[in-house]
């Protein structure tokens, strides 16, 4: 049995986590959870699974199922914000940490656990994006082991198997282009957040559904990459592919392509991680290739989705420009889904922020931390 502690457990990846676990009941046990205010689910959760630990990082949902936990006499521990988050990713008895919160806050308790020597099934693309150098380093000074979750680094991760990095000429990144692929600038001014939330492919939560959206998902999917397979940013190529069945590629240096395909069901990819190097009986739909009618590819359209280029940019000057960059995405994704900035200004005011911070610093935790707060006040005070 593998113990498992799921930091984000009620959102699309965790939940999808779940369905692993449930179809896999003799192979993991879930030791501990986390979730931000759904206390309905993690209820669920709860009765279903009976983890010894649960953290809530609302105030006011962590009261509320404290007073639940003392109506049930249960034996939980039940945690509350970063400490508890730090807390459950160290716990002695747990193997892995699956990392599915999203955002910038997923950072320091996967650096914690990986500090704890836990292996790490990771769909929180913010922590790499953010602190790569400093998340890769502390994996290999604790030998740990990072299992992408995302479907596109899982599908690089499985085409490498048996291969060397050093035999790679390119990474290659298929994006489904969101609901708005072949639309111009002029198509997207008045786009409504309820529009942008429509992923013509993918069910996933409301902020990776506007990144989506704006292309930046996949603009930090490209930093994500440069650091989990130690590749320039020259060889990291980004195709669209609408039908989203080849999840992404690899190309060595002899000119062999090898491509990783499947449903677009996210419980592969998780299932993949959790029993590496193992595959199990598959919890998802196979493929019908007698109804696939076809497969193609675009370029992506930089100048329309322009966060996917600020993207690369930033990944190249380095430093702190990515803290920076997904700082000002964060924020500016929340004010469009508050209707306080448009669709097309996402992309003005990261650039903006972009060019305002001084990113040429060293990259430690406590920077990373500090620039990221600066960055959000920055753009509070000026677009709030």
């Amino acid at each position: 049995m593998k113990n498992i502690c799921i930091i984000g457990a009620t959102g699309s990846v965790g939940t999808q986590t779940l369905d692993v676990i449930r179809e896999e009941k003799d192979s993991f046990n879930l030791i501990a959870i986390s979730a931000n205010s759904n206390i309905d689910k993690v209820i669920e959760i709860i009765k279903e699974f009976n983890p010894k630990f649960v953290v809530m990082s609302d105030e006011e949902a962590y009261k509320k199922l404290r007073d639940y936990i003392e109506t049930i006499n249960s034996h939980i521990t039940l945690l509350f914000g970063i400490e508890g988050l730090e807390y459950i990713a160290t716990l002695a008895e747990v193997d892995m940490v699956v990392t599915s919160i999203v955002g910038m806050i997923g950072l320091r308790p996967t650096l914690k656990a990986i500090e704890a020597k836990k292996d790490i099934a990771l769909a929180n693309k913010e922590t790499l994006v953010v602190a790569g150098e400093i998340v890769m380093k502390a994996a290999k000074d604790n030998g740990v082991n990072i299992f992408p979750v995302d479907s596109e680094h899982s599908a690089i991760f499985q085409s490498l198997q048996g291969n060397s990095l050093k035999d790679v000429k390119k990474i290659i990144l298929t994006a489904s282009g969101g609901p708005f692929r072949g639309k111009e600038s002029k198509d997207l001014i008045n786009i409504t957040p309820d529009e942008a939330l429509k992923h013509p492919k993918w069910n996933m939560g409301r902020k990776i559904s506007i990144d989506s959206a704006t292309l930046m998902n996949k603009g930090l999917e490209v930093i994500e990459a440069k650091w989990l397979f130690d590749v320039d940013y020259s060889d990291i190529q980004v195709v669209v592919h609408p039908q989203s069945v080849i999840h992404s590629m690899v190309e060595y240096i002899d000119g062999s392509v090898i491509a990783q395909l499947g449903s677009t069901d996210m419980k592969l990819p998780i299932q993949y991680a959790l029993n590496y190097p193992k595959r199990k009986p598959q919890v998802c739909s196979s493929l019908d290739f007698y109804e696939i009618n076809k497969l193609t590819f675009e370029k992506p359209d930089m100048s329309t989705f322009r966060c996917l280029e600020l993207a690369y940019e930033a990944g190249k000057k380095g430093k702190l420009m990515p803290t920076i960059l997904n700082g000002a995405n964060e924020v500016c994704v929340e004010l469009f889904l508050r209707n306080k900035v448009s669709f097309l200004q996402i992309a003005d005011i990261i650039e903006e922020v972009m060019g305002k911070f001084n990113y040429n610093m060293e990259v430690t935790l406590e920077n990373i931390i500090k620039m990221d707060e600066d960055v959000r006040t920055y753009i509070y005070n000026r677009y709030e």
